[in-house]
């Protein structure tokens, strides 16, 4: 890959890199080096990315929601740095058509969820090198501002929910099970029924099986009376 070929990628993100190399390695797989060249691939990037998001993501939460409780601001900052969350920014910023990749990964597929969520945090981590926390954080703006500001009120965790109240009613804890699977490897949505006591199951939807079993437990506690109507 020619640095030239990164021109707009670079502008996509909003950052201009000094040390071009740095982008590259972050859109660099395992898969696409040899092993004794193992230091030029992502992981070490993606490793320091993924607390860099976790702080700028974290200093955005307490600034923008000043009254949430500790716990609240635990559960968004859970969410927003998800691996599925990853992925949707990676999508957004275009990054599959970029990336590196061989051998048995592309034979697989080179642009699987876990692979895009990789290459987001590798490439925040190569622009923290590159420019530091202020050029991190304007392009952790751009691409989780919206995100962030979507998440109005409460966030409440409804498979926690679900549990507490099967408890309170003498039932086991609730257990979840996949229905369906649909759509591309890349983007596929499941289907999850969850089972409590002997209330009816409920059912839920979702780009991952973490998002499919909370819609689930919501779908329970709204239909049981538990949680109104949103």
């Amino acid at each position: 890959m020619r640095s030239g070929e990164l021109a707009p990628l670079e502008q996509s993100l909003g950052h201009d890199f000094g040390d071009k190399d740095l982008l590259i390695r972050a859109l660099t797989h395992a898969s696409a080096i040899n092993g004794s060249d193992a230091g030029k691939s992502y992981q070490r990037l993606e490793f320091l990315g993924d607390r860099v998001l976790g702080l700028v993501v974290a200093d955005i939460l307490v600034e923008r929601f000043p009254d949430a409780p500790e716990g609240e601001l635990s559960r968004r900052l859970a969410r927003l740095v998800s691996r599925e969350t990853c992925a949707e920014v990676a999508a957004a910023m275009q990054l599959a058509g970029y990336l590196r990749v061989g051998g048995r990964q592309r034979a697989r597929s080179p642009v699987t969820p876990g692979v895009l969520a990789d290459a987001c945090e590798a490439v925040i981590g190569a622009i923290y090198r590159d420019g530091g926390l202020a050029a991190a954080r304007r392009v952790v703006e751009r691409y989780w501002l919206t995100k962030i500001e979507s998440m109005s009120g409460p966030l409440r965790d409804a498979k926690t929910a679900l549990q507490e109240w099967a408890h309170t009613r003498g039932a086991d804890t609730p257990i979840y099970q996949e229905v369906a699977r649909s759509g591309p490897d890349h983007a596929p949505e499941f289907e999850i029924e969850v089972s409590v006591g002997r209330v009816a199951p409920g059912r839920g939807r979702g780009r991952s099986k973490r998002e499919a079993e909370q819609d689930a437990a919501a779908a329970v506690l709204r239909r049981e009376g538990v949680w109104g109507e949103e």
